[in-house]
């Protein structure tokens, strides 16, 4: 499909954390190629601090819970974008909301492409079968660059450019040299990192390395929680749930020594500013695409599979067998310390 290089792209991604932060090396990569084509792009309002530093890139934010909520939310969103006058859309969400967006540029005639899930390859994976054999798929990075090619803007994705890092917080005080953030949670039980195998980790690692813990999460449970491990593991341990806004979070993550985290978004956020990150698998697996960018086979810990044989047992974590909900507990405290040391020496 030809392509116009003085242009203007409107880009869905309205889903979780993860899957937005996911687009920023997709925007780099294409802005590097594409400096004089801008980029409207469609999501929650507190995700725009992700797009801070990225040029030509305008955020329109949507409220899919209030003002935008619904099919009459649809058609405010649809009348709202009209301003920005875009030539195509690029779809990487491709649910009802982004469908019916589409339909309704259509029909003013502008052209659009949308994401290919790759869901019949996933569901081969994710099938309760411990006889199946497991294939790494094309990352989700990848399949956003396609979203774009498809319109005639061919990407490079192996030469990767990330975000520089920001100054941090004037609130904020570094008392080690080496940071290391750790992310526990995720959007489901069974992608968690327990916390009393997490705070033996901690035990054994403020043992062998002098660095500052910095502890990430959100809500009020998991804030909770993190502050209370912080208490019990001492003054090296510091909880930033709840205490910093999202721009400071993301400010002190591009800072960072080394990312520990679960299969949720701060691992993509960190992968951003080309921090190393360790992954902690549970029931879902890095074959099925969603390892942060750049990050190496290596970095990606999983769940013991000669135990918990199902496993990926779900894309995203929500589906399992009893008692797949604990497989992440196989990752073991001795196994993770040996891992950050190894990636720190690195």
């Amino acid at each position: 499909m030809a392509r116009k290089e003085h242009s203007t792209l409107l880009v869905i991604r309205l889903s979780a954390m993860g899957d937005v932060a996911m687009t920023v090396p997709v925007l780099l990569a294409f802005h590097k190629k594409y400096p004089n084509t801008k980029v409207v792009f469609l999501t929650k309002s507190n995700f725009s601090p992700i797009f801070s530093k990225l040029n030509n890139v305008n955020i329109h934010s949507v409220d899919v819970k209030g003002k935008h909520k619904g099919v009459i939310g649809i058609f405010k969103i649809f009348k709202e974008l009209r301003q920005y006058k875009v030539d195509a859309v690029v779809d990487l969400h491709n649910v009802l909301r982004s469908k019916i967006l589409r339909f309704l540029f259509s029909v003013v005639g502008v052209k659009s492409k949308k994401l290919n899930k790759g869901r019949s390859e996933k569901k081969k994976l994710t099938v309760w079968d411990a006889s199946k054999k497991l294939i790494q798929l094309r990352s989700t990075h990848q399949r956003y660059a396609e979203v774009f090619e498809q319109l005639g803007f061919e990407l490079e994705m192996k030469k990767l450019d990330q975000l520089h890092k920001k100054n941090l917080p004037q609130n904020f005080k570094q008392n080690y040299n080496i940071l290391i953030g750790i992310a526990p949670f995720a959007s489901f039980k069974s992608k968690a990192y327990p916390l009393d195998l997490l705070q033996e980790t901690i035990s054994k690692l403020t043992k062998v390395i002098d660095c500052q813990i910095l502890l990430f999460g959100g809500g009020k449970s998991e804030k909770d929680q993190l502050q209370n491990l912080a208490k019990v593991s001492g003054p090296s341990v510091q909880n930033l749930a709840g205490v910093l806004s999202f721009d400071e979070e993301l400010a002190i993550i591009s800072n960072l020594d080394l990312m520990i985290s679960t299969d949720s978004g701060n691992g993509h956020l960190a992968a951003n500013f080309n921090i190393p990150v360790v992954t902690l698998w549970g029931v879902t697996h890095p074959c099925l695409g969603f390892a942060p960018i750049g990050q190496p086979k290596k970095n990606q810990l999983v769940a013991d599979r000669e135990k918990y044989p199902l496993i990926p047992t779900s894309v995203y974590g929500n589906k399992f067998p009893n008692g797949y909900e604990n497989a992440i507990a196989t990752i073991e405290p001795n196994q993770l310390v040996i891992k950050i040391q190894e990636v720190l020496r690195s």
